[in-house]
Formats: structure tokens, C-alpha cells, sequence
């Protein structure tokens, strides 16, 4: 079986596996389950610019604020549906994203952490600064009447649940996809050696500008996907602590790897709930896995046991 073939069979057994996982677990579990899914899009966002362009952002909770709230106030305020809702939240996350990378990309390095970080915090004060629409700290909840797409209720816990795996899907084998494109090479080239993909002739500044835009639009889909699924839109997932969960995901499950992002988003959840939301725990674990594990779960199983992992 060649190396393609694996990837496309492993992509597709994880899809079944979340299936069946809706008819084992308890409910509980389930429905973190769904949040878990959704966020682990937002991580592969991140993962697309991280962990296969090098470049590290820490202001991608614009990006997914820019999306969640694209969709909520479209909804909330404009009275739309929940497509073009969809559809507002991923225009506005693509607006955004490529302003953002218009403007990051003048920098590089430890400037061009420090301008996304500035960029996140500029949204987030947007967010308290417009309460009036916003509503600010608090927040605002749609409607669940308005939380319906083709007729599918998405408040109901099973519809929700399997959106967010079908969207989940979607995302994955178009990342597994995007990666072995040439352009998904050029990423890798230019994180590996930028001076030499650059002397071989690629645009590095074009690349780079759209692997910032699909990452924020891919973001987004995630801010909107929450959004929509679970009713609410609030401030905190704009602030700077949800730019750093991104990040914390891909490490912990493995940068550069498709399915990693998803591994990290169900093992960083977990271990947030069951100590209590301690984060000391966290960085304690973090810090364990730097030493024995730099390259992440699944990038150390990549390095030791399967070279042809995703």
C-alpha cells in the first residue's frame, strides 16, 4: 500500500471512529466531544501556518473572534439565516486575515509574533469598545429557533454533534489535501529554509500572505462553527489567552501533522477539566513534553514508528 493511501485511510478511520464514538460514549463525553472537534479546526488553522509555514502567530484569536462574531451579529442584529450567517463569518475572517498578513508579513521573526499579538488585542478591545452591539464581557446568545440550517435544528445535541464532524472532516482531508499540493511543499520548504525556496525562485512573500489568509479563514470557520452550534458569542474568545490554546495544541500533539491538532485539542481539553481548569498542571505537562517529546504525540510516533505519517 503506498504512502498516499495510508494517509487517505487513516484520515477516513478517524471520520468513522468519531462516528461511532456518538453512539458509545455517555453524553457527556459526546458533547465535548463536538466542542472538541470544532476547536481542533481552529488548531488546524493554526497548524497550517505554524507548523507547516514556521511562522508563528500569536493574534490568531482575531481571527477566530472575526468569524464568530461575523456570524452572531449577522444573525443577531442583521436577522439572517444560518448559511449566509456561515458565509458572513468566513468573509469576514478572510477580510481580516488578509489585512492582518498584508500588514505582519513587512516583519519577520519575534516582530511578526509581537504585531499578531498587538493585532488580537486591537480586536479584542474592538469587541468591549462596540458593546453596544456586542454586548461587551457578556456577551449574547442566538435564539435557538435561529439556529437551523436546511431545516436541521443544530441546538438539538446529535445534529450538533454530527455537523461539527462533518465539518471536521471537510477540513481534514482538505488540509491532508492542501499539504501535498506543490504549494503545501513550498510551506515546507519555507519553514525548512527560506533563503533557499526563495533562490529557487517561489514568491515567499505570496505564499506566505495566502498561507496567513487560509489559516485566518480557517480560523474563522471555527469561531463561526462554535458560534452557530453552541448559541453564544462572547469577548473571551477573542482576548489573547485563546491565541495561545491554538499553539498549545499543535505542540502538544504535534506540529506538522495533519491529525495531530486534533490529538492535542482532545488531550489539552481533558487534561484542563479533570485539574480543574489548574493550568499550572498544564505547563507542568507542557514542560514534560518539551523534554521527552519536543516534536509532539503524534510527531514522535511520525519519528520513532511510522515515518509516513500525515
Amino acid at each position: 500500500m503506498s504512502d498516499i493511501s495510508r494517509i487517505h485511510l487513516l484520515h477516513a478511520a478517524m471520520v468513522v471512529a468519531l462516528v461511532i464514538c456518538w453512539f458509545v460514549l455517555p453524553v457527556y463525553h459526546a458533547g465535548n466531544l463536538a466542542r472538541i472537534m470544532v476547536f481542533a479546526i481552529y488548531a488546524m488553522g493554526y497548524n497550517l501556518l505554524f507548523g507547516y509555514t514556521g511562522l508563528l502567530s500569536l493574534g490568531h484569536a482575531l481571527f477566530f473572534g472575526a468569524g464568530m462574531y461575523g456570524l452572531g451579529l449577522a444573525m443577531h442584529l442583521g436577522g439572517v439565516f444560518a448559511g449566509p450567517g456561515i458565509l458572513a463569518g468566513l468573509i469576514t475572517a478572510l477580510v481580516v486575515s488578509g489585512v492582518v498578513g498584508f500588514l505582519a508579513l513587512r516583519t519577520s521573526g519575534v516582530a511578526f509574533m509581537i504585531v499578531t499579538l498587538m493585532f488580537a488585542q486591537a480586536g479584542y478591545l474592538t469587541v468591549l469598545l462596540f458593546g453596544t452591539y456586542t454586548r461587551g464581557d457578556e456577551g449574547f446568545v442566538l435564539p435557538q429557533a435561529t439556529r437551523a440550517l436546511m431545516g436541521i435544528d443544530l441546538s438539538d445535541a446529535q445534529n450538533r454533534y454530527f455537523a461539527a464532524l462533518i465539518l471536521f472532516g471537510i477540513v481534514l482531508f482538505f488540509i491532508g489535501w492542501l499539504v501535498r499540493t506543490p504549494f503545501g511543499r513550498c510551506l515546507v520548504a519555507i519553514r525548512e529554509n527560506e533563503e533557499r525556496a526563495r533562490m529557487l525562485g517561489y514568491d515567499i512573500t505570496r505564499h506566505k500572505l495566502i498561507a496567513v489568509i487560509l489559516s485566518g479563514t480557517i480560523s474563522g470557520l471555527s469561531g463561526a462553527a462554535y458560534c452557530l452550534l453552541f448559541g453564544s458569542a462572547q469577548a473571551a474568545f477573542a482576548a489573547v489567552p485563546y491565541s495561545i490554546f491554538p499553539l498549545l495544541y499543535v505542540l502538544l500533539g504535534g506540529m506538522g501533522t495533519t491529525i495531530g491538532p486534533f490529538v492535542g485539542t482532545l488531550f489539552m481539553f481533558y487534561l484542563i477539566d479533570w485539574s480543574g481548569g489548574n493550568m499550572m498542571v498544564a505547563g507542568v505537562v507542557l514542560v514534560a513534553l518539551a523534554l521527552f517529546a519536543p516534536t509532539g504525540i503524534l510527531g514522535e510516533i511520525r519519528r520513532r514508528f511510522t515515518p509516513w505519517l500525515p
